[in-house]
């Protein structure tokens, strides 16, 4: 900013995303040549659409709670705070938790930034998260530092909002002001993917067959070439004409081009176009239903990688936005927001409940902990904590006068 615009007090802008079709102008989705954008990345690729759905409802589905911390180093969950309400069970008077969050979420996967009105009660807490469309907002740094949010209805009336009003979570940045996509990011992937797409349905209008050569004893002017194309085109062209029977007259011969998707592995080619695309999501290929290598073990495996590579940085990222947003300086001394992703690491029945005698006898559960995780009621004196009986201190003397 030079000393003019200070001198006027003139905020920088950051990308204006108002009009998206502007912003694709400008590169803010897409780059020359690929032609990729998320409404049609989303709409046309089987794979990409599964993974945004994967990631959205499936960390919506888990528990999102506001915990405060105890004088004795633990925590409790702070249910009497309006914020808790907001993050668990209803956003606002027209929409669940988990809507809002899969909204917010599939905006940031899609378009990397993800917004929502903050409405607060006379007290400062947190009452309702309002959902705001990325297309409808647009980011400004103010000559202080701070962001202000320009915010356009539907009716063409617009608001401006500050920083504190808004919940605003970012992807990647290169600015630290506006996140970037993953569509953004990886956009020759996702460009490969979406020609590899429009070849397929090409060959699918031509009844999977490729062109052939339909040659004449004698020369055809222009117009008769082209009239030749158009009469074979619509009679022939399309899976609608597929097997049609085609008769030839003027001592014209038909040469069929042979070639086939399988011939030019094009097939093996979108199955890798696939899976580079389920990688920048960080979706396992079992999970978005790749399964030409799915065995009973990897299967398992991947669920637990989808966890713990694509969904707990997906949570933490989120959590922190959430943090900074939604939580004063001061509220935030005793006040932090978790995903619970345990439920998602539970495995099958008999792993979970060996895990529990393990934790029993080691002393780091009691009956009534079990109980609560697998959501029983409590039972009278089950919190009482148990430890081995041979686990004495080293150098215990013992009651026959040897040492441990």
């Amino acid at each position: 900013m030079n000393w003019f615009s200070r001198f006027l007090s003139r905020e920088e802008r950051a990308v204006q995303s108002d009009d998206p079709y502007l912003g694709e102008f400008f590169g803010l989705r897409g780059a020359p040549g690929y032609g990729v954008s998320p409404t049609e990345v989303e709409s046309n690729l089987a794979v990409a659409a599964r993974c945004i759905s994967l990631r959205s409802e499936t960390l919506a589905s888990v528990g999102l709670f506001l915990f405060r911390r105890t004088d004795d180093g633990g925590r409790a969950r702070a249910d009497d705070n309006p914020l808790y309400g907001v993050l668990h069970d209803i956003a606002n008077p027209r929409m669940s938790a988990f809507e809002l969050r899969e909204f917010l979420i599939r905006q940031l996967d899609t378009f990397g930034n993800a917004f929502a009105r903050i409405e607060r009660n006379a007290r400062g807490q947190v009452v309702a998260l309002w959902p705001e469309p990325w297309g409808n907002v647009g980011v400004e740094r103010l000559a202080s530092g701070r962001l202000r949010y320009r915010i356009t209805d539907a009716h063409g009336g617009s608001a401006v909002l500050l920083d504190d009003e808004v919940l605003h979570v970012r992807g990647p940045s290169r600015d630290g002001i506006v996140g970037l996509s993953p569509i953004q990011i990886a956009r020759g992937a996702f460009g490969l993917a979406l020609d590899q797409k429009r070849t397929a349905d090409s060959l699918m209008e031509n009844a999977m067959r490729p062109s052939g050569l339909l040659s004449f004893p004698d020369k055809l002017g222009k117009e008769a070439r082209e009239a030749t194309r158009t009469a074979v085109q619509s009679s022939h062209a399309g899976t609608g004409n597929a097997g049609k029977l085609m008769i030839l007259d003027g001592g014209a011969k038909f040469d069929a081009i042979t070639f086939t998707p399988a011939d030019a592995e094009f097939l093996e080619t979108r199955k890798l176009s696939a899976l580079d695309v389920a990688r920048v999501y960080g979706c396992p290929p079992t999970t978005v239903g790749i399964t030409d290598n799915a065995t009973y073990s990897n299967v398992e495996g991947e669920s637990t990688a989808l966890v713990r590579n694509a969904l707990g940085p997906l949570a933490a990222r989120i959590e922190q936005a959430m943090t900074r947003c939604l939580l004063t300086e001061a509220g935030r001394r005793t006040l932090y927001i978790e995903h619970d992703l345990s439920a998602l690491l539970r495995g099958d029945v008999q792993a979970r409940f060996e895990a529990y005698r393990i934790g029993r006898e080691i002393g780091a559960l009691s009956p009534n902990d079990v109980r609560r995780r697998e959501n029983e009621p409590p039972i009278p004196g089950g919190d009482t904590y148990h430890q081995p009986a041979n686990w004495v201190p080293l150098g215990t003397v013992t009651h026959n006068g040897g040492a441990n």
